[in-house]
């Protein structure tokens, strides 16, 4: 093992993650604190931005998106258990992209628009020329030889199921699809999940690093994934442990660690559901636009249960006073969350694990 330019005592970071991912007591919270360096650690030229660009997840330039890699972690400090990575995205259902959709550039984003308009069981498939994988492997390939000795590499914002399902048929199409045509939903999802793992295959004998850990929003020692299901806020518990259950507790198994992105107010009737599934380890709670941030009062019955039920929970936090509220709050379940936060410096981020510490 090694450390990195970026971050020099990566060797320790990693114990420390293998330790609290696997059981382990490591005197606090797993910390993913950051800050702005005054000055950046490397020299990197600014290309300037190209006409017309409108989301980092763009594909209209490749050598942009390469100069943006190149700066992604230059500024920034990476401290208690942060890691500096980069990633080859292209928007929030890669997934989807690669399976036929056409991405649309929009501000800060990109949609996928829809290609399914008639149920098909062949109508996706494995597509080793498709525009957006190839895109990937080239803007991937590249970034692991641009940071080798200097950061590590988080997968593509893949999702899979219903959300990825969605995206390919359209919302409204598939909801009527789970009343009219059930056999067909779980044919596609039962698809979708088969190809979600070709793909994650390639990308993790691509990305992993020394020790064969991986990224995927948190360094984890071994094959990592963060999974959702956005749609679900549009569906019944029945029709959630019914349609997604099962793909979450297939795809849990085939990884060793993972997070669940439980997004919204809508998705909280189906916290019991995800609680069952046995090999989920972490559920990372998005309240959405207009609610309590994640930190607040408000959810802290729903982490108390899932930390109970004996998973770790991800949440933001936004300064040091919130953050002695929630040690004082949770005590021994303090140390099963995962926590994101900015400093202000190295200083204060020592500060800030001073008090996340025992």
């Amino acid at each position: 093992m090694s450390g990195l330019l970026y971050r020099e005592d990566m060797d320790e970071v990693r114990q420390r993650l293998t330790q609290w991912w696997n059981g382990g007591d490591i005197g606090r919270p797993v910390m993913q604190i950051t800050a702005r360096r005054p000055e950046p650690l490397e020299k990197v030229e600014i290309m300037p931005e190209p006409e017309g660009w409108v989301t980092r997840y763009s594909t209209s330039n490749y050598d942009y998106r390469v100069n943006l890699s190149r700066r992604k972690c230059i500024n920034t400090y990476y401290l208690g258990d942060a890691v500096p990575s980069v990633t080859p995205d292209l928007a929030p259902n890669c997934l989807a992209l690669y399976l036929g959709c056409k991405g649309v550039d929009m501000p800060g984003t990109v949609w996928c628009e829809p290609f399914l308009d008639e149920p098909d069981e062949y109508a996706f498939d494995y597509d080793p020329d498709n525009f957006y994988w190839k895109f990937t492997l080239k803007l991937g390939r590249e970034q692991v030889r641009l940071g080798e000795g200097k950061f590590l590499f988080t997968f593509p914002d893949l999702i899979e199921g219903l959300d990825t399902l969605a995206a390919m048929r359209g919302t409204q199409k598939l909801l009527i699809d789970l009343l009219e045509r059930p056999q067909w939903v779980h044919k596609s999802l039962r698809r979708i999940t088969d190809l979600y793992f070709h793909y994650y295959d390639i990308l993790y004998d691509l990305f992993r690093d020394e020790v064969g850990g991986s990224i995927f929003w948190a360094w984890a020692p071994g094959r990592m994934s963060k999974f959702q299901c956005d749609f679900a806020a549009m569906i019944s518990p029945e029709m959630f442990a019914e349609f997604m259950k099962p793909v979450l507790t297939e795809m849990c198994e085939r990884v060793s660690y993972c997070m669940f992105h439980w997004d919204g107010p809508g998705a909280l009737q189906h916290h019991d559901c995800l609680l069952s599934i046995p090999r989920l380890t972490m559920l990372q709670w998005t309240p959405g636009a207009g609610q309590e941030p994640t930190f607040h009062k408000r959810w802290w019955p729903y982490y108390h249960k899932t930390i109970e039920a004996g998973k770790k929970m991800l949440i933001n936090c936004d300064n040091t006073d919130t953050l002695k509220i929630l040690k004082k709050e949770f005590g021994w379940k303090f140390k099963h969350f995962l926590i994101n936060m900015g400093a202000k410096s190295p200083e204060h981020a020592e500060e800030i694990l001073d008090i996340a510490s025992d």
